[in-house]
């Protein structure tokens, strides 16, 4: 039963770049779109959708405001879980571990790719934080930056950065007929990785 791609494949992350590949040609839109899963010191959960922007052997690495909820939880307990799910695909990966800070410089860099309105945006947002005079405060805001930064490369905050999740447990699944569906688990053991197979 088990399929031929989880026979042949002893690296998660070759695994995980082909998924990958095969989700930007048939999702509809935002096909790096992940829920990430986060806990605060209480340990009270939350999650949210983020944007996967790339991945190496260091791990998966996204990018947010460091005012947010979920970078005030993650700051204080860096484990976090990964969830992608393609339905075009009937394929689901949850990722689990902890986080690291990407480095300076590579944010920096990021941050100069991005469309100049979403380099304002990033200043004018207080993410997660009350609206006093509801999208008013945010287009005031918005107005504000786009006057200071006019005629100039717009730098990146200091409160914006990027984060590594690196990955201590990758599950792949499968969709299956009857609801027996193929899951395999990796987990990370020093440098090398332990494949198993879970039960649906």
């Amino acid at each position: 039963m088990k399929s031929e791609e989880f026979k042949k494949f002893s690296d998660p992350m070759k695994l995980f770049s082909l998924w990958l590949d095969e989700a930007k040609n048939k999702e509809i839109n935002d096909y790096n779109a992940c829920c990430l899963a986060t806990c605060d010191a209480a340990g009270i959960p939350s999650a949210r959708m983020i944007l996967l922007k790339k991945f190496d052997e260091r791990g998966f690495v996204f990018f947010t405001n460091l005012q947010s909820r979920k970078a005030k939880e993650f700051e204080r307990n860096v484990r976090v879980a990964l969830c992608f799910h393609w339905k075009s695909l009937k394929k689901q990966i949850r990722i689990e571990g902890p986080l690291l800070e990407l480095p300076k410089n590579e944010a920096d860099t990021y941050f100069q790719s991005r469309a100049r309105d979403s380099q304002i945006g990033a200043w004018a947002s207080q993410q997660s934080s009350y609206l006093p005079k509801g999208y008013k405060s945010l287009e005031e805001k918005i107005e504000f930056y786009e006057s200071k930064f006019k005629n100039q490369v717009v730098p990146r905050p200091s409160f914006w950065g990027g984060r590594i999740v690196v990955p201590e447990r990758i599950e792949f699944w499968k969709d299956v007929k009857n609801r027996l569906h193929e899951r395999m688990l990796f987990k990370a053991d020093n440098e090398n990785w332990l494949k198993e197979y879970l039960y649906p």
